[in-house]
């Protein structure tokens, strides 16, 4: 839901409300009911008030605590199940109800019980499917529509288990992926802070009776020892609540989301990382679909949707704005920027010989090769970068403790 001050003018007065509303043109139709009549003088969307994101925040908490989310793994497995059985001829309605009873997951196990309910009522399986689109996806809709259509359920079932499982394994490589940088940086700075807290103060004492300019990685020792044992509770609460604060913005705040999606796309390495997975992912989905004979535009909606990243999520539905247009899927991906010149010939090729499912999936293959290969490789690109920060923490101790005790040595020598 989205929030908006709209200045009704109602018998002479102006009057500003704030209206809770999917879009604009209901925000509108509240605010006339609300005052009573009157002309709408001007609306704009803002940020919901504090209250109200306190009280969503604690609904959020709540609905955590009382119910599981849907794993990923377990929905595969279900789906699964549900091709298996409807191969064997099993009607929709018993298999949903035999699934949900052999699943371990709540949420997934209630859900399934509600579609078997919905198909016995003599709702279309897609259309019960609607209510848990944000849970199960759009992308599971689109292939339960294809196989009503086609008359194969069974097939489109496999079908979006094999996709979900790719994603799944892309997923899971990318977490591992990000996984050894953070925890390596993790333990370095806690490494760092420990010898900061506990080490250097030690010399501390002696600094203090040379009573001479001490050296400047020496001083920096000093100001980060005295930070860190003065205001290391409040450094570390700040710590916190700047992530907690990035993670809630990022996952509620579409501008700022964004913005962060593409800030990332900068950042050596990771920008890689990113751009590899994402769209190999896009891909992946999208050959699957136009092989599963999906129309294209339909195909390109879905596969964008699958996108978490905003800045290519942006860019490639420009591809799905160009090819509703007329355009070609080349010209359309050649606009965006995002392919390099190799990969937009194949596109062209398969377009002409009318082979472009085959052309796409040796593009996925590509793509999905690429980012294998780059986290396979992780250790190699980023070991570098640990041993300069690690050589560089090394060297501010050695100098800032060292340096004054031989400056000491130089004054006693000198002395005699």
């Amino acid at each position: 839901m989205k929030y908006f001050n709209v200045i009704v003018l109602h018998k002479g007065k102006r009057n500003t409300l704030l209206i809770q509303s999917q879009d604009k043109k209901e925000a509108l139709r509240k605010a006339k009911l609300k005052a009573g009549g009157g002309v709408v003088v001007k609306i704009e969307e803002t940020s919901p008030p504090l209250e109200e994101t306190i009280k969503q925040l604690k609904n959020e908490f709540i609905e955590k605590l009382s119910k599981r989310s849907i794993n990923r793994q377990d929905l595969i497995a279900s789906i699964r199940q549900l091709a298996v059985m409807t191969n064997a001829g099993i009607p929709l309605h018993e298999a949903l109800l035999e699934i949900s009873k052999a699943t371990s997951n709540a949420r997934l196990s209630y859900i399934l019980q509600e579609l078997a309910e919905n198909i016995n009522a003599g709702i279309s399986f897609s259309k019960a499917l609607q209510r848990y689109k944000g849970e199960l996806g759009a992308l599971t809709i689109t292939m339960i529509e294809l196989g009503e259509r086609t008359g194969d359920m069974a097939k489109a079932l496999f079908a979006l288990a094999d996709i979900l499982e790719q994603i799944d394994e892309n997923i899971r490589k990318f977490k591992k992926a990000l996984r050894y940088p953070l925890i390596t940086i993790g333990a370095m700075a806690i490494a760092f802070v420990i010898l900061i807290s506990f080490v250097v103060p030690k010399f501390k004492a002696i600094f203090a009776k040379l009573h001479a300019e001490l050296p400047l990685p020496t001083k920096i020792l000093l100001w980060l020892e005295h930070a860190f044992n003065t205001y290391g509770p409040y450094l570390i609460a700040a710590l916190l609540i700047t992530i907690f604060t990035v993670r809630y913005l990022y996952k509620s705040n579409e501008e700022f989301k964004y913005a962060m999606d593409r800030f990332m796309l900068k950042i050596y390495l990771l920008k890689d990382i990113v751009y590899l997975s994402q769209l190999s992912r896009f891909m992946l989905v999208f050959t699957e679909l136009i092989k599963a004979g999906i129309p294209v535009v339909d195909a390109l909606n879905n596969s964008v949707n699958m996108m978490d990243n905003a800045y290519l999520k942006e860019k490639l539905s420009i591809v799905k704005q160009m090819v509703e247009k007329g355009s070609s899927i080349q010209e359309a991906f050649k606009e965006t920027g995002l392919l390099e010149s190799m990969i937009l010939q194949m596109l062209a090729a398969g377009e002409t010989s009318g082979q472009l499912d085959a052309m796409l999936e040796k593009i996925t293959e590509y793509y999905t090769m690429r980012f294998n290969y780059i986290v396979d490789n992780l250790s190699t690109y980023i070991e570098p970068i640990m041993l300069a920060i690690i050589a560089g923490m090394v060297l501010l101790l050695a100098l800032g403790i060292f340096l004054p005790m031989w400056d000491l040595a130089s004054a006693v020598k000198g002395g005699r």
